[in-house]
């Protein structure tokens, strides 16, 4: 009998784990930039389980921090694909944390990464068309929909400023 773990939801991922002393800033509390590297390494797992491929961050938007995270907390990265493009994953990130004594994770920061799919000389390929299947996944695919038009509107309204 072999022990294997099936992957029933491939465009989830879940990190479990305890903040530790060396996530500590100077106000005692996780360091954002400690953070930030919890959501990028639970968005690269989800996006790169779910290209199949080696990928890279294109993007990241939209983060917000709603409460510090004590350390000696349990943390909770939630990361799910909400888009995708021709060769782009677009992944939500939530984090959570709760002491040992509560029986309720409480959310405490989120944002989207988007990833692009890449071959083995770096350049962008296909991925596999994720499809909204509850009204949740749809409304999530909606807005990073619309969080797209946003920042190719931004990005035209920034042309004047920038060489490209």
């Amino acid at each position: 009998m072999q022990n294997v773990a099936e992957l029933p939801n491939l465009h989830k991922t879940s990190f479990q784990f305890i903040s530790e002393p060396s996530d500590i800033n100077y106000g005692g509390k996780v360091h954002g930039g400690v953070v930030m590297k919890w959501i990028d390494q639970a968005a690269y797992t989800c996006a790169r389980t779910w290209a199949e491929s080696y990928c890279v961050t294109v993007y990241v938007g939209g983060i917000r921090f709603y409460k510090p995270i004590n350390i000696g907390e349990v943390i909770k990265v939630d990361a799910a694909v909400i888009y995708t493009g021709k060769t782009s994953i677009h992944i939500m990130v939530e984090v959570y944390s709760r002491d040992f004594s509560d029986k309720v994770f409480e959310k405490k920061t989120h944002c989207i990464i988007i990833f692009v799919a890449v071959d083995e000389n770096g350049n962008p390929k296909p991925v596999k068309s994720w499809i909204p299947q509850s009204e949740q996944e749809v409304k999530l695919a909606e807005y990073a929909v619309r969080l797209k038009e946003l920042r190719e509107n931004i990005h035209n309204e920034m042309k004047p400023f920038f060489n490209e």
